[in-house]
């Protein structure tokens, strides 16, 4: 079994580079890690089944990562170096690096679940309308000032630019109609820097649609604090609509950009799909 560990240099704030977690795995025992350039495209190849795939990164590294690992039947072990880092969250790795290092010198494991639309694959989340920008437009200055809530000052500072867009939305049993401000279609509990969804999970073979209709910014303050601070929604809220199946689907008038784990991912109409426990991480 061969460690590889790739670095995203532009992830986060840059504290956690390579040789940041080269010290924490040579502490924890994994010694002389084959490390590679996470642009080169040429190395994948060299992964054999049950090789560990380390990616120090963000969500879009992960998500990298997780496309090497599904082709090669690898083992993913991310080693978090973003800006929210939603993922790592999702699988409940530990915050301390030498903590998740000696997980990797282990070799625990677990399988979750993919989320699949148009080819492509994402771990955390799809957006349609507000919730694409920061990935379009927010600035790795600001991802150093704010951190992971850069994403909710980049929201917060569009809110009245944005009188939202028309869309059906299927899933599961479920359909409704309306505008809307924002469309998630999230792989887990944790997405958008830190939104959390209670009772989902990274491997339940759902998929959960979040949606957030157009609302006054002090109505869709309150239902962001009141989902920080209590894990709910306000009660009676009219701000958002909740849907979870295996399928899912978004229709929209025009087409509307759609990034997946933070990249520009193409234009709707946008379907996912859930394949169940199809990734093997380390994990607890």
């Amino acid at each position: 079994m061969t460690h590889w560990l790739l670095a995203n240099i532009d992830a986060g704030d840059g504290q956690r580079d390579r040789a940041f977690w080269l010290k924490h795995l040579a502490e924890a025992g994994v010694e002389a890690p084959e490390c590679r350039d996470i642009a080169d495209d040429r190395w994948p190849s060299e992964v054999c089944p049950g090789d560990v795939v380390m990616v120090a990164g963000g969500d879009g590294s992960a998500n990298y990562g997780a496309r090497i690992c599904m082709a090669r039947r690898a083992i993913l072990a991310v080693l978090p170096s973003g800006t929210a880092n939603d993922f790592a969250r999702n699988i409940g790795l530990p915050e301390d690096p030498g903590e998740l290092c000696r997980l990797v010198r282990r070799g625990v494991s677990r399988h979750v679940d993919v989320a699949c639309t148009d080819g492509r694959i994402f771990l955390n989340v799809a957006h349609v309308g507000l919730g694409t920008l920061p990935a379009r437009e927010s600035g790795r200055a600001r991802k150093k000032l704010f951190g992971r809530f850069s994403y909710a000052v980049e929201l917060l500072r569009r809110l009245n630019a944005k009188r939202g867009f028309r869309a059906e939305i299927r899933c599961g049993k479920g359909s409704v109609r309306g505008r809307w401000l924002s469309i998630a279609v999230a792989n887990g509990a944790y997405f958008g820097g830190g939104h959390e969804i209670p009772e989902a999970a990274p491997d339940d073979g759902y998929v959960e649609v979040i949606a957030v209709k157009p609302r006054p910014v002090a109505q869709l303050l309150l239902t962001f604090v009141m989902l920080r601070l209590n894990r709910e929604a306000p009660a009676r809220t009219s701000t958002l609509v909740h849907l979870k199946g295996t399928h899912c689907s978004v229709r929209t008038r025009r087409p509307k950009t759609v990034t997946a784990d933070g990249d520009i991912a193409g234009k709707t109409p946008l379907d996912v799909s859930c394949q169940y426990q199809a990734l093997q991480v380390i994990a607890p």
